[in-house]
């Protein structure tokens, strides 16, 4: 598939985007493993959080899907999960693929977890070294995917300090420590989101957070509960980018996720300059929600904290789009993490933006990016939904058209991405290759 897009003048008005992927991928896990019953409204239908879905079924629970997005688990607890009759495949997920690791290490039984190309790539060492610490047994390839879990194994937990900032990480040491026989204790070097804590206390786990440390009694009983997924901040992120660079455009994204955990990148767009307000903020269970309110901004190039990194990794694709709309030079640092997402999202994203004209050099963990009126051309996303969105919004603002290649992956995590955007003006289309040709 590929997308086509125009230069096109932005309408204001209000949207909705998708339920988090994140929240739901972590709603499903642990409903299935709780004692009784938990309902789920705001679930992200999309590919990633489906092949969650199905996994799970696989191993017999029984979840039943009222509508795309209202779904109803019945958990099976702790050791109700039965063997899969075939490889669980996690499609493009690496968190499905990192968490589930978690999960099925503290199961009696084993398990395959395979996916995609894309996902095959990806480094699964990171999870493996200190659930492995743990008392997991876990082969790889390579340290790459397929992996195989054996089961039967007596787990322990540790002090882990993990040498990269990961939520995913961390998620799937929580979900293991649910099995070990002692406490299991992480400390981060730095705070990443925290939906996996906020969702185990929602469920009655026992766990303390003192700064960057998590501590968890093991041996714990989850109970099910009612879960309402906000829209996705990484999803909203798409609007935020396109009504900034958009001229006289005002744009109101309504229902979204505003853990402080996950938005980074508002704090780092306010600093060059974006008028945005969020709204109307209140608890939907443990997670803030808010209406953002975002107006077309005059965007000033920076040197970016780095700090901020771990609290914007997702929207680095929609923030170098932002530098190449900014007067001025944009200087991102201690963002290697992004080299093994879907993409090397940092080599991805400075040929694409070379590709439309600006001018982007490239260190190992960053990248300068200078401001310039963006021209058109086609533009290679790798198969990464986010760089491909990234690239549509870039369309409607730049100089001539833009085409965008290999962007099957959007359905990931923003299914309707094409329709809401065209009900913000932008003129685009998607087609699929064997069609067009």
């Amino acid at each position: 598939m590929y997308f086509t897009v125009e230069p096109s003048a932005l309408t204001s008005g209000k949207v909705t985007v998708p339920g988090d992927k994140s929240i739901s991928h972590r709603a499903l896990m642990l409903g299935a493993i709780a004692e009784g019953q938990t309902r789920i409204r705001g679930f992200l239908n999309g590919e990633d959080c489906l092949a969650t879905l199905a996994a799970l079924q696989d191993m017999g629970v029984k979840i039943e899907q009222l509508s795309d997005t209202d779904l109803i688990i019945e958990g099976c607890g702790s050791t109700g999960l039965k063997p899969a009759p075939a490889p669980l495949d996690m499609g493009n997920s690496g968190t499905a693929m990192r968490l589930f690791a978690g999960l099925l290490a503290g199961q009696p039984f084993s398990s395959m977890l395979i996916g995609d190309q894309s996902l095959s790539q990806r480094p699964m060492d990171r999870v493996i070294k200190p659930l492995t610490e743990m008392g997991a047994k876990i082969e790889s390839a390579g340290g790459k995917p397929p992996l195989e879990i054996h089961g039967g194994q007596s787990l322990s937990g540790i002090t882990y300090r993990p040498p990269v900032a990961s939520a995913q990480v961390k998620s799937a040491l929580l979900l293991a420590g649910l099995y070990a026989d002692n406490e299991t204790s992480i400390i981060e070097p730095a705070i990443t989101r925290d939906h996996t804590e906020r969702m185990l206390r929602s469920m009655g786990a026992e766990l303390s957070v003192v700064d960057t440390q998590i501590i968890m009694p093991g041996k714990q009983v989850l109970q099910g509960t009612g879960i309402e997924v906000p829209g996705d901040f990484s999803s909203a992120a798409f609007i935020v980018l396109a009504a900034l660079l958009a001229p006289e455009c005002e744009i109101v994204i309504t229902n979204v996720g505003v853990n402080p955990t996950r938005t980074g990148a508002l704090d780092i767009l306010r600093d060059m300059g974006a008028d945005i307000g969020v709204d109307n903020v209140r608890l939907s269970g443990e997670e803030p929600v808010a209406d953002i309110t975002v107006r077309s901004s005059d965007l000033t190039g920076i040197d970016v904290d780095p700090a901020r990194v771990s609290l914007a990794i997702d929207e680095f694709p929609i923030l170098f789009v932002a530098a190449a709309g900014a007067r001025g030079k944009t200087t991102f640092s201690g963002i290697g993490e992004l080299r093994v997402k879907e993409s090397d999202r940092i080599g991805v994203m400075a040929e694409g933006l070379r590709q439309l004209g600006a001018t982007v050099e490239v260190t190992d963990d960053g990248a300068v990016v200078h401001g310039a009126t963006l021209a058109g051309g086609r533009i290679n996303s790798h198969g990464d939904h986010r760089i491909a969105m990234a690239f549509a919004v870039a369309g409607a603002v730049a100089k001539w058209p833009v085409r965008i290649d290999d962007t099957h992956a959007v359905s990931t995590s923003f299914p309707g991405f094409v329709n809401c955007l065209r009900g913000l003006g932008i003129n685009i289309a998607s087609y699929d290759e064997a069609s067009a040709s």
